[in-house]
């Protein structure tokens, strides 16, 4: 989970269906391999981050753009020193997703049962697709 989640400024010709904001965390932390029905995307800001995106794993370091098409497993980890990016998500149903995250589930402890029912919910699935 990311330790943080701020707004940001889009202009989008529909912005009710995407959702811009900023993730932090510390080293090693970051999602489990997952997939969902919505276009995904990061603009690393600080600090070197390890993405894992279909078959492919690269470092990305600030000023990097990483593009995560809908239905593709991916992953991500915050490098030493932890990271900072913005995220941003093609779908209403991303946002609906990450405020129940924030609402249901502690950053510090997460619980790995409950996140996959929340992500369930709003059709993101852990792990690779059929797995």
């Amino acid at each position: 989970m990311s330790a943080s989640r701020s707004p940001c400024s889009l202009l989008a010709t529909r912005p009710e269906a995407t959702k811009c904001s900023t993730k932090g965390g510390p080293e090693g932390s970051g999602p489990p391999p997952h997939h969902h029905p919505w276009d995904e995307a990061f603009y690393v800001t600080r600090g070197e981050i390890a993405f894992g995106v279909g078959d492919q794993e690269a470092v990305a370091r600030p000023g990097t753009f990483v593009h995560v098409p809908a239905g593709t497993t991916h992953w991500f980890r915050f490098g030493a020193g932890g990271g900072e990016m913005v995220s941003f998500t093609s779908r209403a149903g991303a946002a609906r997703m990450f405020a129940d995250f924030d609402r249901e589930i502690a950053p510090d402890k997460p619980d790995l049962a409950k996140l996959v029912e929340v992500a369930g919910r709003h059709g993101a699935k852990i792990g690779a697709p059929g797995g």
